[in-house]
């Protein structure tokens, strides 16, 4: 009898056994990174790095700063927010929708004058009062929008600091963000463009013919945040773009480091 017992003990075992759920599949670790559309060619690289390293995907998203902390403000899912200026994460930290704890200024750039690969502009000295309205002729001058995209709002402020934005003004062909700007130009659909030395970097279509002096504008600063509904899979991606390895990416694309290296 308790031979019998213990044989329906261990088939009803093994039945609950067969009666389980199968496991579930092990969560995709991942991160969503809003990033300022200058960034892309660099970020790219260092997504890449992290994941191999980490394991972890990182899925960007990159347009304007302006755009993308807008987007966040309206419920879009995601974890970082790299802004190309001070304001529009300052914007952030208003509203609430970062961990002002996370916050650092992570990098730099240059404001330059760009031409058409082709172009017969070669060297423009951008000094107060330059012919900025002639160089340009029948055309127009790219950059983003100088109400909201910051390349536009350092533009705008270099422009009237050297007093010859009421001239440009008319002139001003303004885009959603930098790289619709630098594509204007590299297509030779504007002869003349204002972007940031790091786009001009990644497209062959231009060149550099003039860089803005740095007492014409703000500093260029790229400050970077956690947003306020970050996954904990965040603080060690904000590290890592502190990291050696992030910071010679960085350098290589042209952008300086201004945060202190990762300890």
């Amino acid at each position: 009898m308790l031979k019998r017992s213990y044989s329906l003990a261990a088939a009803a075992a093994v039945v609950a056994l067969v009666a389980l759920p199968p496991a579930a599949p092990a969560q995709d670790r991942s991160i969503t990174v809003f990033a300022a559309a200058s960034m892309k060619n660099a970020l790219d690289d260092i997504d890449a790095a992290y994941t191999k390293e980490s394991g972890v995907k990182i899925v960007a998203s990159y347009d304007a700063s302006s755009a993308l902390i807008k987007q966040i403000e309206a419920g879009a899912p995601a974890d970082v927010f790299i802004s190309a200026d001070l304001k529009w994460m300052d914007y952030g930290a208003q509203k609430k929708l970062i961990r002002d704890d996370s916050r650092i200024n992570l990098l730099g750039n240059e404001l330059v004058l760009i031409a058409p690969k082709d172009s017969k502009i070669d060297h423009v000295a951008i000094e107060p009062g330059f012919e900025l309205a002639k160089l340009a002729g029948d055309g127009r001058i790219a950059t983003g929008d100088v109400t909201a995209v910051p390349v536009g709002i350092y533009a705008k402020a270099a422009l009237e600091k050297l007093g010859v934005w009421s001239a440009v003004e008319p002139k001003m062909a303004m885009t959603a963000n930098v790289r619709a700007a630098l594509i204007l130009v590299a297509r030779g659909e504007a002869p003349l463009g204002i972007v940031y030395s790091t786009d001009a970097k990644v497209e062959p279509g231009v060149k550099i013919v003039g860089v803005f002096p740095e007492s014409s504008h703000e500093p260029i600063v790229y400050p970077v945040a956690a947003t306020a509904t970050a996954k904990p899979d965040t603080t060690p991606y904000l590290t890592f773009l502190r990291g050696k390895a992030a910071t010679a990416i960085f350098e290589r694309y042209g952008f300086s480091v201004l945060a202190k290296p990762a300890s």
